[in-house]
Formats: C-alpha cells, sequence, structure tokens
C-alpha cells in the first residue's frame, strides 16, 4: 500500500506519516524497487497504535522511547509495559479532572435552567 492510500485509508496526511517515519514515532517503512514507500498490516497497526496514542495526548518523545525500546527487543519488554502503565496512569488523572469539570458545568448549566424557569 502506497502513501497515499495509506493516508486516505487511515485519514492521516502523507506529511505526517513523513515526519513519524523520519523522527522514528513509526519503524522504517520498507521501500518497493522503485523506492516508494510499501505500507503492509504491520506498518498499519503501528500507525493506528501512533494515531490513537497522539490523539488521547501522549507526548511524541515518550512514544519515540517506546518504539525504541521496542526495536531493542525481547529484553525491554518490562520498559515498554512500565512506560505504557505510566502514560495510562496520567490518562486516568486527566480523565478524573475532566470527569469534575463536565460536573462543575452540569451544575451551572443547571443552576441557569433553574433561572430561566422562575
Amino acid at each position: 500500500m502506497n502513501i497515499a492510500e495509506v493516508s486516505k485509508q487511515l485519514d492521516i496526511s502523507p506529511d505526517t506519516l513523513r515526519y513519524y517515519e523520519r523522527i522514528g514515532l513509526i519503524p522504517p517503512v520498507k521501500r518497493n524497487k522503485s523506492g516508494i514507500r510499501d505500507y503492509g498490516e504491520t506498518d498499519l497497526k503501528w500507525i493506528e497504535f501512533i494515531k490513537c496514542m497522539r490523539s488521547a495526548g501522549l507526548m511524541v518523545e515518550v512514544l519515540i522511547e517506546y518504539v525504541e525500546l521496542f526495536r531493542q527487543g525481547e529484553e525491554t519488554i518490562a520498559a515498554r509495559k512500565n512506560i505504557l502503565i505510566e502514560q495510562r496512569n496520567q490518562l486516568a488523572a486527566k480523565m478524573e479532572d475532566l470527569k469534575k469539570t463536565i460536573d462543575k458545568l452540569d451544575y451551572k448549566i443547571e443552576v441557569y435552567e433553574n433561572a430561566i424557569l422562575k
């Protein structure tokens, strides 16, 4: 699958795909005889993972570290797991903060609704 097809399928720009590969956020993509990127299923799974993690707010640097550890092999499994646990804990804390904000907004909306009904 070429970069345009991947871009369309995963809704991510070709420039972003090139950037992610250049900075090591996704492993290097194989190229065909003409030098054109030829994305495989594994590449697509990496891109989906990175896209998901980025949309959740994970920092590029953390994800680069994770990918580098992955490339080093099975001896880094514990380190990779620790990165994911830490990121999950940070996201859970953010979710709790967002929940509190939503609760406050709901309260304020209710106050205004009650004021309008009077």
